[in-house]
């Protein structure tokens, strides 16, 4: 049988890259998603939150940036709880935002 979907790929960190260069390509992948509401929402999130994560706290964000727009926005919302692997990062930019 032919699997039809593509496997997602996800974007790999490169090896050794640095703390700054790290923190643009996250800003770029905050504002260049695939609708414009998760753009200003994890774009703002990372223009006014990024400096003062740590490293695993920018893991958990990173990860999040991998998932679909669509269920990042319903977690955000409050419509969908997110899975247990994203509640961090997702209650994150909830608390930037003030969205409860």
């Amino acid at each position: 049988m032919i699997d039809l979907i593509p496997p997602i790929i996800e974007e790999a960190r490169p090896v050794g890259e640095a703390p700054d260069i790290r923190l643009r390509r996250l800003r770029m992948r905050s504002w260049r998603r695939g609708i414009r509401e998760m753009d200003l929402v994890l774009g703002g999130f990372a223009d006014g939150a990024l400096d003062g994560l740590a490293g695993k706290e920018l893991d958990a964000f990173e990860a999040l940036l991998s998932e679909n727009d669509h269920d990042i926005y319903q977690w955000i919302a409050g419509r969908v709880v997110p899975p247990d692997g994203h509640q961090e990062a997702v209650n994150r930019v909830r608390v930037f935002h003030r969205v409860y």
